[in-house]
């Protein structure tokens, strides 16, 4: 009860303090601790800067929940989300929080029925959380009206304006009344950011928490080195070995995401995709399992990493290795809250060790190395699991129906130990087979093998440590490619798979890509069919290799400049070996010539 008082000295009252203790709230985090005396006062506006993971949500919360009479059944709240998890996951936690005060919240978001959103508000709500586009969907509708709002918030502010955000959000924020309140919660500190800030909100006061690893505290940090080809045996060994596994696996992409959960389900795990291309009925559905722990698995791309709301979770485990620090926080900030240990893991494959160590330096992360365990040691942590398990329940006195069952099984002429043995083996069968396990290639010091040959006589590179092979293709920006419409080049015309295309990079007047070994051979036949000099060969050592971008260059131009450059849309009228592309005119032109040639 003692650190309920700290929370008490800020001002909450009794009712709010018994709705933290059956949530089991210890102590205020900082953010808590500078924004709610200074919320609880009247007609203070906040922006405050704090990493995820640290309560947001609640220090915000807390003193909407005290201001609010509830009952007025029109809004008097207005909270936006740049995601729908995001705002479930706030919608529920206001909900827990209000305890027995008569505050009607409603989520409405985007790929959800219209319909119960109508019907909600229509019945009288008093707090709204949302995204950006629903709402203002509603503000034109004319069914959801703003004109009583005592509060605005901006959660996640960095994330909504990087998502594009901005023209709804000041659309929105120009339908709310001058006397309302508005707060905004980011993790950084943008310019955009600051001119929503000067542009809407009044004396404002700029809290900012001290930026700290946040991902360090109670979580152990680990990482392995491996081929990507040995990555999921790596995931079912670690999983195997440890007592519980209650954690998020972070991939890539949603192809891969998929892949990896569909590998692990038939291998026998409680395991789920998390991803975009759900609809919102099988994400929350999903979510739900995983609160409930009827899944024990989760396969997540990074749009669930913002919303993700399971606590206790023991592992986190970064399958692809972020793409920067804050998302490595993101990600590792799932596990070891509320004062619970958790386990954040990460596979680096050897050509990713200069990000690898990038992502340690700006997180000021303590990340031990680690050596995959062999299938001895994973079958040892087996053994102790099921003997735990079975000391359970052995523990528990046995029904008489039972009792009967086993005196007609274990008479005199049985030997008691070989018919319990195999009752153990019909329940965990092949459990303890090593052969399961398949053998995992040790990974070179590549540092070394390149200073070996560094003499040598330059020869065309085939396939490296991980399997993979090294593609130059002889066209770059100047002809208006960008990674992402290169890599769709590629699935158009060669039909590969997105997640066979790695670490593409997209220079002036060529370029490179990753495949694996028969991927690369496809795509190289493809193209020696072409007339003239090849359009791709396989990349030699003393061509141009991976070069990263400075820091300094990517600080200039800066996070959103790198988004749009990879996620631009596919849209050239030629394709890599130089032959037009098509048009829908061209392609009926030609439907209708064959279709002539047919009638004759």
């Amino acid at each position: 009860m003692e650190n309920l008082e700290e929370f008490k000295k800020l001002g909450l009252s009794d009712k709010t303090i018994e709705a933290l203790k059956a949530k089991g709230f210890e102590e205020p985090t900082e953010i808590q601790r500078l924004c709610i005396p200074l919320l609880l006062e009247e007609n203070t506006e906040v922006i405050g800067q704090a990493q995820t993971g640290t309560g947001k949500t609640a220090a915000f919360a807390l003193p909407i929940i005290e201001t609010l009479d509830g009952g007025s059944k029109v809004p008097e709240a207005l909270i936006l989300c740049p995601t729908r998890e995001l705002a479930i996951q706030v919608s529920e936690e206001i909900i827990s929080l209000k305890g027995d005060k008569k505050i009607e919240v409603a989520p409405v978001y985007g790929g959800a029925s219209m319909e119960n959103q109508l019907r909600r508000l229509r019945k009288g709500v008093d707090v709204v959380v949302g995204t950006p586009g629903r709402v203002l969907d509603h503000i034109k509708r004319g069914t959801l009206k703003l004109d009583a709002l005592k509060f605005a918030v901006l959660d996640e502010a960095d994330e909504m304006l990087d998502m594009g955000f901005i023209e709804d959000i000041e659309e929105i924020l120009k339908a709310t009344p001058e006397s309302k309140r508005m707060l905004m919660f980011s993790a950084t500190m943008p310019k955009q950011v600051l001119s929503i800030a000067e542009n809407f909100m009044h004396d404002y006061k700029l809290v900012r928490t001290e930026i700290k690893d946040i991902s360090s505290r109670n979580t152990h940090q680990i990482y392995f080195e491996v081929r990507e080809s040995d990555k999921l045996e790596a995931l079912t060994r670690i999983i195997d070995r440890e007592v519980s596994f209650y954690g998020v696996i972070f991939c890539r992409t949603k192809v891969q995401c998929e892949e990896i959960a569909n590998k692990l389900i038939s291998r026998g795990y409680d395991a789920q995709a998390l991803h975009g291309d759900l609809s919102q009925r099988e994400r929350e559905v999903i979510l739900k399992r995983m609160k409930e722990k009827r899944l024990s698995i989760l396969v997540a791309t990074d749009v669930a990493s913002r919303g993700l709301d399971i606590q206790e979770l023991t592992h986190v485990i970064n399958y692809s290795i972020p793409e920067d620090p804050e998302i490595y926080i993101h990600r590792v900030g799932r596990t070891g809250r509320a004062g619970h240990e958790g386990t954040a893991i990460t596979f680096i494959t050897p050509r990713e060790t200069r990000r690898f160590n990038f992502i340690k330096k700006a997180t000021s992360s303590e990340i031990e190395k680690e050596r995959v365990p062999e299938p001895d040691e994973v079958i040892q942590a087996k053994r102790r699991k099921i003997l735990l398990d079975l000391k359970e329940k052995v523990a528990i006195e046995p029904k008489e129906d039972y009792m009967a069952i086993a005196y007609s099984i274990l008479g005199k002429e049985k030997d008691p130990l070989k018919a319990f043995a195999a009752i153990i083996e019909s329940i965990y069968k092949d459990e303890l087979d090593k052969s399961q396990y398949k053998k995992i290639t040790p990974v070179r010091d590549e540092k070394a093998e390149r200073n070996k040959g560094k003499f040598d006589k330059v020869k065309p590179a085939s396939v490296d440590e991980e399997g993979l092979t090294r593609l130059f293709i002889a066209r770059g920006r100047r002809d208006g490619f960008t990674k992402r419409s290169l890599a769709n080049t590629l699935i158009e015309q060669v039909g590969v798979r997105d997640e066979d295309l790695m670490d593409i990079e997209v220079m002036e007047d060529f370029s490179f890509v990753n495949a694996p070994f028969a991927v690369a051979e496809k795509i190289l036949k493809y193209f020696s069919r072409s007339k003239g000099r090849p359009v791709v060969t396989r990349a030699h050592e003393e061509e141009p290799s991976k070069k990263k971008r400075s820091i300094s260059e990517r600080a200039r131009r800066g996070k959103k400049g790198r988004d749009r450059e990879e996620d631009q849309p596919y849209g050239r009228d030629v394709r890599l070996d130089g032959s037009p592309k098509p048009r829908i005119n061209d392609k009926r032109k030609n439907k209708r010539e064959k279709s002539k040639k047919r009638r004759r």
